[in-house]
């Protein structure tokens, strides 16, 4: 890369990391700091949704098997806004409705406090293993672009994530998820653009694509893979305790719906365009096999952007991937200060509690460091990433979801399922030889991690609905619900200071892509394009120029 780019790369990361930071003095309770004042626009929380899904291993994960395999990667994502859609219309209204803060302060009231801790402590592993495994993605684009160590690079983004994420709490993660949306949309559609230019069209690219390219499915992602993973990002999307809070800091049922609603139709365009480089870069360059795949989206974009874009591009693709990171220490924050140290300490000051609700995230943040630094150890990106939501996804997460509409089961019952279901899929996938002569294929891995954990819901469900009998978990978790009313000047307050800082920082953003137009030759009119639209959205979306505009046009 030139000295253009690295200068590119500094200045947009501290654009991303003052916008966080402008947060600081607005985190100054609980709901502010872990639900944004409960009142977040639902465009901007589903944006944010969007991206801290989506980000997760898109660059990476998604990039190296659609350069290995071509159009499976997009069957597989766009089975994935099935579920999207599947929790829109019935989990996320549900969880708004619980008027819980956290999803652990719901396991707490439906199920007891004994299964809401056995829940706090497994979700805390699993999401540290999650946050190291989507932390890696980013120090490997890095390492990628620049030559740089891996380790060194997990290190420095990952201490750069937690300066915003422990200073600026859910409103420091929203807004920067939804700058890196609309800044890595923008320059994707200009590596798309390049990218079908330099392979001579679209026509010359399906022409020379290897065969069986563009099948639906291929080698061990079969249509049996497909639906089992489309059914464990459903349970993802709606019970991952990260994703709830995009569900219960919105105003009402109906905002909860929109959130999902704007993932699922962002999830069923996007695939279709995000995927292309890599698809392309396989025609372009054939020769890349192993871990080396994991770098191809990376390599596409250096071959193809013009002086300084591909410094914007890399730092996008930085914080992009860096939202499932600071979502996760967010909700790891959450949990360890409102679902324990609040029960522990009911009585503490306002002080102390956000006092550990930073130092929890800061704690939280070096363990994924660590465990970040050990992926490389375990086989590569893409095999932790799918064994983790394999093994742990429907069975930690559906049985919550399950307790959110059913009277009958109890904390004990509920919990029951998710200790056999992990289990049961440890032991298989840590002794699948000596069992049953072989290891499970990803796709048998993924049904059995799926379909298990519904099997015993269903079990159990039918058992109680034989004996007639409504839990008394069900009863106590009844004359505990009550309304909690937001503090509509409070969250008001809070979502213009949140757009006004999305906006300035999208015109900085928007003029620094205008001058890098200046170094560009043939590709100088799609980036002033792509400049200009990004400072036009920022005036929209800016409270008091808005207003103006608003005025205007009536």
């Amino acid at each position: 890369m030139s000295s253009i780019d690295y200068i590119v790369i500094v200045v947009f990361s501290l654009v991303i990391v003052m916008a966080g930071l402008a947060f600081r003095k607005r985190g100054g309770d609980m709901k502010s700091y872990f639900a944004a004042g409960g009142a977040v626009p639902w465009p901007i929380n589903g944006l944010s949704l969007f991206m801290s899904f989506f980000s997760a291993g898109t660059f990476v994960v998604w990039g190296s098997i659609a350069y290995e395999l071509g159009w499976v990667t997009i069957t597989i994502q766009v089975g994935m806004c099935v579920g999207g859609f599947l929790v829109a219309y019935f989990i996320a209204p549900a969880w708004w409705k619980t008027n819980s803060l956290t999803a652990a302060e719901f396991v707490r009231n439906r199920l007891g406090a004994k299964p809401q801790q056995v829940y706090t402590y497994l979700i805390l592993i699993v999401s540290l293993g999650n946050t190291g495994a989507f932390l890696y993605p980013v120090a490997k684009i890095v390492n990628v672009s620049t030559g740089f160590p891996i380790n060194a690079c997990i290190i420095a983004l990952g201490a750069l994530i937690l300066l915003y994420t422990v200073v600026g709490g859910l409103w420091a993660v929203i807004v920067t998820d939804v700058l890196q949306f609309v800044i890595l949309t923008a320059v994707v559609f200009v590596v798309v653009y390049l990218s079908l230019d330099s392979v001579g069209g679209i026509t010359e690219f399906v022409t020379k694509a290897p065969e069986n390219f563009f099948d639906w499915t291929s080698g061990e992602y079969t249509w049996g893979f497909v639906i089992a993973f489309a059914i464990t990002n459903t349970v993802f999307i709606g019970g991952n305790w990260a994703y709830v809070q995009r569900f219960t800091s919105v105003k009402d049922a109906k905002s909860a719906r929109k959130v999902g609603l704007t993932f699922s139709w962002l999830y069923l365009i996007s695939p279709f365009i995000w995927m292309l480089p890599p698809m392309i870069y396989r025609v372009l360059n054939p020769s890349l096999g192993g871990l080396e795949n994991e770098g191809a989206y990376l390599l596409i974009s250096k071959e193809v952007l013009p002086l300084g874009m591909l410094g914007l591009m890399l730092g996008a693709m930085i914080f992009a991937t860096a939202s499932s990171v600071n979502t996760t220490l967010n909700l790891a924050a959450s949990v360890i200060t409102n679902d324990l140290f609040k029960v522990i300490k009911p009585k503490a000051s306002i002080k102390a509690t956000m006092r550990v609700a930073k130092l929890s995230t800061l704690f939280f943040g070096v363990a994924t460091i660590i465990v970040a630094l050990l992926v490389p150890a375990a086989g590569g990106i893409v095999n932790v990433v799918i064994s983790i939501g394999a093994l742990t996804a429907a069975s930690l997460y559906a049985p919550p979801i399950w307790a959110l509409f059913s009277k009958r089961l109890s904390g004990k019952s509920i919990l029951q399922v998710t200790i056999i279901s992990l289990v049961i899929n440890l032991a298989v996938k840590l002794f699948a030889t000596e069992l049953f002569g072989a290891s499970l294929s990803t796709s048998n891995e993924m049904i059995l991690g799926t379909g298990l954990p519904f099997a015993l819901l269903l079990i159990y469900e039918i058992a109680a609905a034989f004996r007639n009998t409504t839990s008394q978990d069900y009863l106590n978790y009844l004359e505990l619900k009550v309304s909690d009313d937001i503090a509509e000047e409070g969250s008001r307050s809070q979502n213009t200071f949140g757009f006004k800082v999305l906006a300035i920082t999208l015109f900085v953003v928007g003029v620094l892509i205008l001058i890098l137009s200046l170094l560009a030759d043939e590709s100088r009119g799609i980036i002033l394009v792509v400049g200009g639209i990004i400072i036009l959205i920022s005036s929209f979306i800016h409270p008091k120029l808005g207003q103006k505009m608003t005025l205007k046009n009536n």
